[in-house]
């Protein structure tokens, strides 16, 4: 006899699709993705665990249990980006001639500020917790402690006091990290044309400055 072989049986009833769980670092760095966004966009008091949780799908209870709370993520994300942004900068001091050294530094700045743009509108807040693990103001300092050194070798070797590199370091870095929090919003000129002004400026004072400034090493955007 013919089997129906339009027939199914109950057995082979279309499974339901299972809903994948995530491992506990997957669920860690998607809330970090999820507060780096809401705090970039509405600040740390604009954020509320409520809507982390909801973004990601899960409970309050699971966010305490990842970051014991708000301030607990927040602080994880600000150490994030400083560890980052100190990264970039640092690694990209590979020049010899030291106004190739401002070039890059400039440049690895903007681009941070054009690449991890919620990054940097986080850390140029002020930070909301005492305990926070830092602050724009000291990630600046740690930038300016890696030119220091570069610094001090130039002014010995042109017989400079090398005790002024600090000042001279903390001066050029902040010059560069507030062009970039203005440059943040504003996005012109382009980013070139901004590093090689900052670079003009650094580089021959107000007095002796160049209507058309120019970058010298190798990278040209």
């Amino acid at each position: 006899m013919a089997t129906d072989s339009s027939s199914t049986p109950s057995n082979d009833k279309p499974r339901r699709a299972r809903r994948t769980r995530m491992t506990g670092a997957e669920r860690r760095q998607q809330l970090l993705e999820i507060g780096r966004t809401l705090f970039a966009a509405k600040g740390f008091e604009g954020t509320s665990v409520e809507e982390i949780a909801a973004k990601a799908g899960v409970s309050k209870p699971v966010v305490y249990e990842h970051f014991g709370g708000k301030e607990g993520l927040y602080a994880v994300v600000v150490d994030r980006e400083m560890r980052r942004l100190l990264d970039m900068v640092t690694s990209s001091l590979t020049a010899g001639h030291p106004r190739e050294l401002c070039e890059q530094a400039a440049f690895a700045l903007l681009d941070y500020i054009e690449e991890y743009t919620d990054g940097f509108r986080i850390l140029v807040r002020d930070s909301p917790i005492p305990q926070s693990t830092g602050s724009f103001a000291s990630l600046i300092s740690d930038i300016a402690t890696q030119v220091e050194d570069i610094l001090g070798r130039e002014f010995k070797s042109r017989g400079f006091d090398p005790k002024l590199a600090p000042l001279y370091a903390q001066a050029l870095v902040g010059m560069v990290a507030l062009t970039g929090q203005w440059w943040l919003d504003v996005r012109r000129p382009k980013k070139a044309e901004v590093a090689a002004h900052l670079v003009n400026l650094a580089w021959h004072g107000l007095d002796g400055i160049e209507a058309k400034p120019h970058l010298i090493g190798r990278r040209k955007a």
